[in-house]
This record gives structure tokens, sequence and C-alpha cells, in this order.
């Protein structure tokens, strides 16, 4: 299993951590606190987004040749639930991989209850 660092990128500046990834399947966390938060005083949408869609990228990256790198083409997010301080655990993995394209699935849940289901297309760019 290939441990990423938490501060790397701008899902470590947000407060990711204990990102993981083997084999297709990904996961990560975040500890929500009110710098997360919106106007509404709910984990603001965006961080959400952030989160499926980078450990999406992990799961890709996981599964491709070491000089291979995933680019989000196509990213759709269901809102489920609003989220709200306390710990967010995501989890992704391939669905469906082609030669050029490959499509992601992730799920975001706090305290064991669905906030996010998400969706992705990426393009995977061969070096």
């Amino acid at each position: 299993m290939s441990q990423t660092r938490g501060d790397a990128g701008f899902a470590g500046k947000i407060g990711a951590r204990n990102r993981w990834a083997e084999d297709g399947r990904a996961g990560l966390e975040l500890d929500v606190t009110d710098e997360h938060l919106n106007e509404a005083g709910t984990l603001h949408g965006g961080v959400l987004a952030t989160l499926v869609d980078t450990a999406m990228g992990q799961a890709v990256r996981s599964s491709t040749g070491k000089g291979d790198v995933p680019a989000t083409s196509q990213l759709t997010v269901t809102y489920l639930r609003p989220g709200k301080p306390g710990t967010i655990v995501v989890t992704a993995r391939v669905r469906t991989q082609g030669e050029h394209l490959t499509v992601c699935e992730a799920d975001a849940e706090q305290e064991g209850t669905p906030l996010v289901h998400a969706v992705a297309t990426f393009a995977v760019l061969h070096h």
C-alpha cells in the first residue's frame, strides 16, 4: 500500500490526512473544523468535492503505470446531506479502466452516515 504525504498539494493544505492508495482503491480523512464551514455553518461543498476528487485520482494512479498522470475530465458530486465538524472518511475505487479513460466512484461519510457520492472520469496522460 502506498502512503502519500498528508501535506502534499491542495488537499493537504485543507487538512487531508491518512491518505493511502493500493490496487485501484484509495482513501483519506479530514477533521472538519470551523474553517471548513460555509456561511450556513455546514461543511463547504467545495471541500467535499476536493476530497472525493483527490481520493479518486489516487485510486487511478495506483492502478496505472508509474509515469501515468490521471487528469479529471468530468466530476459529478451528489450531495446527500450536510457535513459538520468532525471526521470525514473518503473511499474511492476504480470502476472501469479503458485505454485512455478511467471511471471512478467515491463516497464520503461522517460518523457512518453518507454525505456524498461521486463519479468521475479521468483521462490518463502517459509520460
